[in-house]
C-alpha cells in the first residue's frame, strides 16, 4: 500500500524533473551564440583528441629546409615553425594540453569551492567568517599576480600549472555557493530534513549541493575558459608549459620575435585561444538563462 502511494509523487517528481530539463535545453538551445560554442567546443575537443593522428608530420619533427614556410605549403596547411615542425599539428597537441588543463583546473576549483561554499552557508556564525575572511583576503590579490609568484616558486610541469591555477580560481566558486547555500538554508526541504534527524553533511551534500547546482555549473563553464587564459599568459611569459612540449600560450611566446617574417606562428594560437575562451564563455552564458527559474515564469 505504501508503495502504491509513493509511486504516483515518485513518478510526478521524475516528470517534473525531465519536464524541467527539457525547458532549460529549449532555452539552451534558443541561444544562437551558446549553441556556437558549444558546437566549437565539441569540434577542439574532436580535432585534438583525434587530429593528430590525421596528420603524417610528428610534432617533434625538425626540418630546418622547411623553416618558415607559410601556410599552405606541402601539405602543411598551417605552414612550419622556426625549426620546420608542422604548425598544424603542434597547434593540436598544443591544444590538448592547454584543455586538459583547463578542465582539470575547473573540476579542481569546482569541488573545492563548493566545499567551502557550502559549509560556510550551511554553519554560518565563526565558520563563515573565518572561510569568507580567508576568501576575501585571497581576492584582494590579482589573481595573475597571485598566479605568477606561485608559479616562480615551482617547477614547470603540466600538473603543477593545473594545481596552481586551480588554487587561484576556486574563490569565485566558494563566494557564489555561499550566497546560493545561505538563500537555500532556511527553506521547507531544508528544515522538514533536519527534523527528520538528517545529519549536516547529508544536508550539505544531499539537499544544498544539488539545489545550487545551477549556478554551479555555470561558475565550472566559465572557470574553464579563465583557466585556458591564465595558462596561455603565464606559458606566454615564459613560466608555464616548458617546450618542447607545445601549449597555445608558450607557441606564442616563441612567435613573438617573428611577427614581422612568420606572423602565422602567432596568429593560429591566438586564434585558437580566442576561439576556446569566447565558445566557453558563450556556453556559460547560455546556461545562466537555460538555468534561471525565473524564465520559468515567463
Amino acid at each position: 500500500m505504501t508503495t502504491a502511494i509513493l509511486s504516483p509523487a515518485v513518478s510526478g517528481a521524475r516528470a517534473k524533473g525531465r519536464s524541467q530539463v527539457s525547458r532549460a535545453w529549449r532555452r539552451f538551445r534558443s541561444h544562437r551564440m551558446a549553441m556556437f560554442g558549444l558546437v566549437a567546443v565539441l569540434g577542439l575537443v574532436l580535432a585534438v583528441a583525434v587530429g593528430p593522428w590525421l596528420i603524417p608530420f610528428d610534432q617533434l619533427h625538425i626540418d630546418m629546409r622547411a623553416r618558415f614556410k607559410p601556410p599552405p605549403f606541402a601539405g602543411h596547411w598551417f605552414g612550419t615553425d622556426q625549426l620546420g615542425r608542422d604548425l598544424l599539428v603542434r597547434l593540436l597537441m598544443a591544444g590538448r594540453i592547454s584543455l586538459t588543463i583547463g578542465f582539470i583546473a575547473m573540476a579542481v576549483s569546482t569541488l573545492f569551492g563548493s566545499m567551502v561554499g557550502v559549509a560556510a552557508g550551511y554553519y554560518g556564525g565563526w565558520i563563515a567568517a573565518v572561510l569568507m575572511r580567508f576568501v576575501d583576503a585571497l581576492l584582494c590579490f590579482p589573481s595573475v599576480f597571485l598566479l605568477l609568484t606561485l608559479a616562480a616558486f615551482i617547477t614547470p610541469s603540466i600538473a603543477a600549472i593545473t594545481l596552481i591555477i586551480a588554487a587561484t580560481s576556486w574563490m569565485e566558486v566558494a563566494r557564489l555557493v555561499q550566497a546560493q547555500v545561505r538563500t537555500l538554508r532556511h527553506r521547507d526541504f531544508i528544515l522538514a530534513a533536519e527534523m527528520m534527524g538528517a545529519s549536516g553533511a547529508y544536508v550539505m551534500w544531499r539537499e544544498l549541493l544539488p539545489n545550487a547546482a545551477g549556478p554551479i555549473i555555470v561558475a565550472a563553464t566559465l572557470t574553464v575558459a579563465r583557466a585556458i587564459l591564465m595558462e596561455a599568459y603565464v606559458s606566454f611569459l615564459g613560466y608555464g608549459i616548458q617546450a618542447p612540449v607545445a601549449s597555445w600560450g608558450n607557441m606564442l611566446n616563441n612567435a613573438q620575435q617573428y611577427l614581422g617574417s612568420a606572423p602565422w606562428l602567432a596568429i593560429f594560437p591566438g586564434l585558437m585561444i580566442t576561439l576556446a575562451v569566447a565558445s566557453f564563455n558563450f556556453i556559460g552564458d547560455g546556461l545562466r538563462d537555460a538555468l534561471d527559474a525565473r524564465m520559468d515564469l515567463v
